[in-house]
């Protein structure tokens, strides 16, 4: 593989890391919900367990990827618009497309999740139902007497 290549191949893992992360597939689904464009509180209550902080580091993230635009609302009440941009518009079809094959075969992930776990605890020697063995706890609180002192010496 030439520089050139390896040098694509990098730059192009960095734009797949920033549009499919964690967050940034559930945020740009939200918008093709809402019409294409929504304002922050309601990507927030659209996208559940994110923060604010992680949704405004996202939506910058998808801003200077040219994906969405910013735009602040002097209307009342104040507020700032999220949207796709005409490049982002191209996503479209591929975010819900994945979203919806996310919804369509979740359980059958999660299926295949509990029988690989499930085969690995018996190839491990535990049981899949049965925690694994704990240690003996030892306290510390305990007053050693002169006795039991002096044969652990011993």
């Amino acid at each position: 593989m030439g520089k050139a290549n390896e040098m694509s191949v990098r730059l192009d893992r960095v734009l797949l890391d920033q549009i499919a992360g964690r967050w940034q597939l559930l945020i740009l689904d939200a918008l093709c919900h809402h019409g294409r464009k929504a304002r922050f509180n309601v990507l927030k209550r659209a996208v559940p367990g994110i923060s604010q902080k992680t949704l405004t580091q996202c939506l910058r993230q998808l801003e200077r990827s040219g994906l969405i635009a910013r735009r602040v609302l002097t209307d009342s009440p104040l507020g700032v618009e999220y949207s796709f941009t005409p490049l982002g518009d191209t996503l479209e079809a591929p975010v819900r497309a994945l979203y919806n094959w996310t919804r369509q075969y979740s359980a059958a992930v999660r299926t295949a999740q509990e029988a690989y776990d499930a085969d690995r605890s018996r190839i491990d020697g535990r049981s899949a139902n049965k925690p694994s063995p704990k240690r003996p706890t030892i306290r510390v609180s305990q007053k050693l007497s002169p006795r039991s002192t002096q044969r652990s010496r011993s």
